[in-house]
């Protein structure tokens, strides 16, 4: 063994990536517009949305969208969530995982390069670093120079913008957990509560160091869905691609024009660099699929502006497969298969996860009921031969007015139903009133007669049923047992 031999290159890679601050430059285009407004839509929706009014009656909160944890409600403009359908919002999530998936198997990373709230944040962080500071060579070249008044005042103006969003953005998700200017009275006077002012620390931290500092790396590192992704996209989806077969050999402009004079090839890449310097995570989207490429588009753009200049045809880099690049380099068409068996299996389960929660929407009712058989004893057995069973029955009442029902039992010949502690007058059905947005537990006890219990079985199934006086629609059942012996 030689000890003086040098060590393997291998071994002297470090284990962590040194942090190299990226510079991304302004740059104008369709996905550039395509971005600024999805990043309006997207923050006036989160930060205005606690402010729209919704009527439903008095009462009842009128915030369109509320989460109301002390009425353990969730309020979505007309529809009422309660603790018992928490399976609408297991739905929802089942239904942004399709979507997610669907957008993957289309074209890659969409939901990463326009819709992450990791996107959206720093994209507006960036605007306001280029706003106070300059674009990129500007911020560069200061990065560089020493230290002055004026940049130490730019400085404080950008991270003191940075924090007022922040800010801002803690502020507005509290706003959805209670009336929204209820509590920024309460927030701005010091009477809110203490777990108001946590939350708005805790959002106001992560949002200045994600999107002001930590940046790309959020998407590199952090972030798993990346590595998913991987898992998830196939050979027909569309990213965001460099086409060599139109790029390569790369020269510049005269030196490019001189070798097609000469009839030698060239590529109508003329290495400006123009697609890394507008890159948000800094990569070099020639050298193929990366991992740290969120494709948002952006270089897209830039190479664009750069053909137009060159007298040389747009779309050099593209959504497009690296299928369809060799494809073109053998001389053959491109092939596009948005619909395949993977999307559309994609696009039906979402169709169908839609209509099962919109159908249950659309049935579900206003009332519900429980029973419970008494456990001990199961059967009581009377002195004129008698048998009676005990039941705890819970009713709801989801409405936001006072209700009053009928109680009934099937399944069992000629039951006496008791309510214990309402006065029920011979021969007719008990009748139960219930208070608006509520529930009441009963004691119930049902007698079936001497002769009628002596043909029933050791257990029989039977039906409690409640009906609404003012609307014979509005019922419920449950299902429970009658032990005769």
């Amino acid at each position: 063994m030689n000890l003086h031999a040098a060590p393997d290159p291998v071994d002297e890679l470090p284990l962590y990536v040194p942090h190299r601050k990226i510079y991304p430059q302004s740059v104008q285009g369709i996905f550039r517009k395509i971005k600024w407004w999805l990043l309006a839509f997207c923050l006036g929706v989160y930060y205005f949305l606690p402010f729209v009014r919704w009527d439903r009656g008095p009462g009842v909160p009128n915030q369109a969208v509320l989460i109301d944890f002390p009425s353990r409600r969730f309020y979505f403009f007309d529809i009422e969530i309660w603790p018992q359908e928490v399976y609408y919002i297991t739905g929802l999530l089942i239904l942004a995982a399709l979507v997610l998936f669907l957008m993957n198997s289309v074209a890659g990373r969409l939901w990463c390069g326009y819709l992450c709230p990791q996107t959206v944040w720093t994209d507006l962080f960036y605007g306001i670093e280029r706003w106070v500071e300059g674009d990129r060579r500007e911020r560069i070249k200061k990065d560089h120079e020493p230290i002055t008044a004026w940049r130490v005042g730019e400085i404080v103006l950008k991270h003191w913008l940075w924090l007022m969003i922040a800010w801002w953005t803690g502020g507005a998700w509290v706003l959805y957990f209670a009336d929204a200017p209820t509590l920024i009275k309460s927030i701005a006077t010091g009477q809110a509560p203490t777990v108001a002012y946590v939350w708005i620390g805790i959002l106001t931290f992560t949002t200045y160091s994600l999107a002001g500092f930590m940046r790309e790396q959020v998407c590199v590192y952090m972030c798993p869905w990346p590595r998913i992704q991987a898992a998830l996209t196939d050979e027909w989806a569309l990213n965001v691609t460099y086409r060599y077969d139109r790029g390569e050999p790369r020269a510049h402009v005269k030196e490019a024009k001189k070798l097609r004079a000469e009839g030698q090839p060239a590529g109508d890449c003329v290495d400006c660099g123009q697609c890394m310097a507008v890159c948000p995570t800094g990569i070099d989207i020639r050298k193929g699929a990366q991992l740290d490429c969120i494709m948002c588009g952006l270089c897209i753009d830039a190479c664009d502006r750069v053909m137009e200049k060159v007298g040389r045809p747009t779309g050099l880099i593209a959504y497009d497969t690296d299928d369809n690049c060799q494809r073109r380099a053998r001389g053959e068409a491109p092939v596009y298969r948005p619909l395949r068996p993977r999307t559309l299996i994609y696009v039906g389960a979402i169709v169908l996860v839609t209509a099962v929660m919109m159908w249950s929407l659309a049935t579900r009712t206003t009332t519900s009921l429980n029973v419970l058989h008494d456990r001990n004893p199961l059967v009581v057995a009377l002195s004129d031969g008698a048998v009676r069973n005990g039941y705890t029955v819970r009713l709801l009442n989801k409405q936001q007015s006072p209700r009053s029902f009928t109680l009934a039992v099937e399944g069992v010949p000629r039951p006496h139903i008791e309510v214990v502690g309402i006065d029920t007058p011979a021969g007719e059905a008990p009748r139960v009133a219930i208070g608006p947005d509520t529930t009441r537990e009963l004691r119930v006890l049902v007698t079936v007669p001497a002769d009628a219990a002596a043909g029933l079985a050791r257990s029989s199934d039977v039906t409690f049923r409640i009906i609404d006086e003012h609307g014979a629609s509005a019922s419920a059942s449950a299902h429970d047992h009658f032990v005769a012996r």
